[in-house]
């Protein structure tokens, strides 16, 4: 009985010992799954992380480099280049071969009120009103028909008044009339003409002190328009700024994914490694020649 009852005593350790094994066994194996899942929540979060760069990372795709796009101009340096001079050279002959060239002269008039006391202070004032009024009545329809009449002129009231410009210096009574035409004779005498019809208009109308010419028109030598030098450089940086644009828009719309450094900026993928690609074999010809049969020549 006694020996029984040890052997049962024995057996119930045993097992015992074996189940604190079991669960000791169980609980360093649920340990070590938890800490595989606590360290499988860290490549998650990496992922997670990756994906939210890459979509902070889109918008910039649609931004500006400009370090990059100054990369770019240097690149299409020459097609700028070769714009600029087209255009610059283009406008340059146009505005000498093909755009009638303009002379002008001018002439001058000196407004007088009807008091002839110049240190008057009122006559000043009158003399500067008057200036104004002067101004619109050279321009009016009878002072310049009166002209295209004496001239035989073949150009319309409207064309005409376009072509004149009447200018008052400040703090001055002096009216300059200024002509623009293609014959730098015909200029000067344009614009003495309306001077002189002008200012007897006004004697005869307003019943005033007509205004003084105190200087006539002269011939130009130099033609006052176009400038070929302006239009030129003008031209010129007008196809510069244009070839810079057509780079602009196709380096925005150029979504194409070529380099290492654009994959990284773009999708927020790092690179480990690049296969180069090769360039096609070249296909070996077959130099056949062809042999020649001399022919000899029976005498």
């Amino acid at each position: 009985m006694h020996k029984n009852l040890h052997k049962q005593k024995e057996t119930a350790m045993i097992k015992d010992n074996n189940t604190a094994q079991s669960e000791k066994e169980i609980k360093q194996r649920g340990g070590r799954t938890g800490a595989a899942a606590e360290g499988s929540i860290p490549k998650v979060g990496v992922n997670g992380g990756n994906s939210a760069m890459g979509r902070q990372r889109q918008p910039q795709a649609n931004e500006i480099d400009l370090l990059e796009l100054l990369m770019e101009f240097w690149r299409h340096i020459i097609a700028i280049l070769v714009s600029v001079l087209v255009f610059g050279l283009g406008a340059g002959l146009f505005s000498r071969y093909c755009i009638t060239p303009q002379y002008s002269s001018s002439s001058m008039l000196y407004v007088l009120s009807k008091e002839t006391t110049l240190t008057s202070l009122a006559d000043l004032q009158i003399g500067s009103q008057l200036t104004n009024d002067y101004k619109v009545i050279v321009s009016s329809r009878p002072v310049l028909q009166t002209v295209i009449d004496q001239l035989n002129l073949d150009i319309s009231y409207t064309e005409f008044k376009k072509r004149l410009s009447i200018t008052n210096p400040n703090n001055t009574r002096i009216l300059m009339l200024t002509i623009e035409d293609a014959d730098p004779v015909l200029a000067k005498d344009i614009v003495d003409s309306v001077a002189r019809v002008s200012s007897e208009y006004i004697a005869e109308t307003m019943e005033m002190v007509p205004p003084k010419l105190i200087e006539e028109g002269t011939v130009a030598v130099n033609k006052s328009s176009p400038s070929v030098s302006r239009n030129a450089l003008m031209a010129a940086l007008i196809g510069g700024v244009l070839m810079c644009g057509i780079i602009t828009v196709r380096y925005l719309l150029n979504d194409a994914v070529t380099t290492e450094e654009d994959v990284e900026k773009y999708l927020g993928i790092t690179v480990l490694a690049s296969i180069p690609k090769r360039e096609s074999a070249s296909k070996e010809k077959d130099d056949k020649k062809t042999p020649k049969k001399s022919r000899r020549k029976r005498r």
